[in-house]
């Protein structure tokens, strides 16, 4: 969670910034900077948790598939 809230924190400066520097407006650069921001952090937030789920599924179905293989190594099938 904090890896989220120091992105937050950058984010919310650099949304600030740019929407400022493109509307020479306080408010809307502070309103742009807590909308957008949040919204994306939410995101973020829930796509690391599907990016990991989704890993953690390859990697047990590498095991799965090298646990398959590696009852094999070295047997003789009888014909």
């Amino acid at each position: 969670m904090i890896k989220t809230l120091t992105f937050a924190s950058m984010h919310f400066s650099i949304a600030f910034g740019v929407t400022y520097l493109l509307t020479g407006d306080i408010v809307v650069g502070g309103l742009v900077a807590i909308v957008e921001p949040a919204v994306n952090t939410v995101a973020f937030f829930f796509h690391e948790k599907v990016w990991n789920r989704v890993t953690a599924r390859r990697q047990q179905a590498a095991e799965r598939q090298g646990s398959r293989h590696s009852g094999m190594n070295g047997a003789v099938l009888a014909s």
